[in-house]
């Protein structure tokens, strides 16, 4: 009997199935990886040259002469495109980012520990701003990491492509805290914490990130690293506390809350829907399943066991399996599943990994 098999047909595996376009406004365009490579595009060099316009006006650092003696860091242009939540290009965005891996404990960090919103605390936050119809506005911090004062004395080498050639042996004494750095998100928090504190503000005891403030009127900030939310029943008060924090630190206003932490959230007359339909779509394109086709159920009958072969690259099931989880923020349907794959996170076999990607084209 002649079968596909032997004919040398063969069902193609969803990870190579072929790819049906996406929308053209998510459609991915290049993102450099090297200055090299950002040098050989306008833009990408107008956003270098804005973020180190940017350092110089924050005296992130002052040139000072080497020395053998200092634990000198390194330090590297990270670049990304910022979008809008329905996937067209915002802006050009390049950080510079110091190579916190070269630090040293004790001598240029010590505590690093930033508190950071807890899911529970972003949906409940959300359920009671809807219910109760509260203001609810986003803010953006502009480098904010810039703004965190550094208690210990680092020293960086000067960023490629925009290093002094009056000075170029002598090396960057941070001020500031740079992105990057161990203590950097620790440097911010404490700073905003502060402002805060000023103001009149409590942080929560059970979620620190999340600050109330109970007279004259009720306002609620959430901090998310350099993201903000910021609710309450009275308007005013909380456009009052909006100004307050922009004398301070350079803060956009993004308005009614639309995208946050990935979350896509759209406001109805009967409340609001948290989606993450963009973060999906991303999803099965990073991990070229965007052509295969949809699951009908979250998890098959297939036993999970230690049986089957080790994967090679265990970091690339680890990786999908992480991103699965922070969909399940909107899709609670997978929250079974995907804790079932997560206790094989340590040593992933073939079988875990073909469930994992059962799970995205499912989304």
């Amino acid at each position: 009997m002649q079968t596909r098999s032997k004919s040398g047909i063969f069902k193609p595996k969803a990870f190579t199935a072929t790819k049906h376009p996406l929308p053209s406004n998510l459609n991915t365009e290049f993102v450099p990886t090297t200055y090299i490579q950002a040098s050989k595009y306008p833009h990408w060099r107008t956003a270098m040259q804005d973020e180190f316009n940017a350092l110089q006006n924050t005296r992130t650092w002052t040139l000072v002469p080497s020395d053998p003696s200092y634990n000198l860091v390194g330090c590297k242009w990270v670049f990304r495109i910022k979008r809008n939540p329905d996937g067209s290009v915002d802006r050009y965005k390049a950080w510079l980012v110091a190579k916190g891996y070269n630090q040293q404990e004790s001598i240029d960090y010590n505590d690093t520990f930033s508190p950071v919103a807890k899911p529970v605390t972003i949906r409940l936050l959300l359920t009671l701003a809807v219910q109760s119809n509260w203001f609810l506005h986003q803010l953006d911090v502009s480098n904010a990491f810039l703004h965190g004062s550094l208690k210990e004395d680092v020293y960086m080498s000067q960023p490629p492509g925009f290093i002094d050639q009056d000075k170029s042996s002598y090396v960057c004494h941070l001020q500031k805290s740079l992105y990057g750095l161990k203590q950097a998100p620790r440097a911010w928090f404490e700073k905003l914490q502060s402002a805060l504190f000023s103001m009149g503000f409590k942080a929560s005891q059970s979620d620190h990130s999340l600050f109330v403030l109970q007279q004259p009127v009720l306002v609620v900030v959430l901090v998310y690293v350099d993201d903000i939310l910021v609710t309450g029943p009275s308007s005013s008060a909380c456009t009052n506390v909006i100004s307050h924090l922009s004398d301070q630190f350079p803060i956009k206003d993004l308005g009614d809350l639309h995208f946050f932490l990935g979350l896509e959230v759209t406001r109805a007359s009967t409340g609001i829907f948290i989606h993450q339909s963009k973060y999906i779509l991303d999803l099965l394109k990073r991990t070229h399943m965007d052509g295969a086709k949809p699951c009908t159920t979250p998890l098959g009958s297939t036993k999970f066991d230690l049986t089957g072969s080790l994967l090679d690259n265990p970091e690339e099931y680890r990786s999908i399996v992480g991103a699965l989880q922070y969909l399940t923020w909107t899709r609670p349907d997978l929250s079974f599943s995907v804790n079932l794959v997560c206790q094989f996170m340590h040593s992933p076999r073939e079988p875990h990994f073909s469930s994992s990607e059962a799970h995205t084209p499912l989304s």
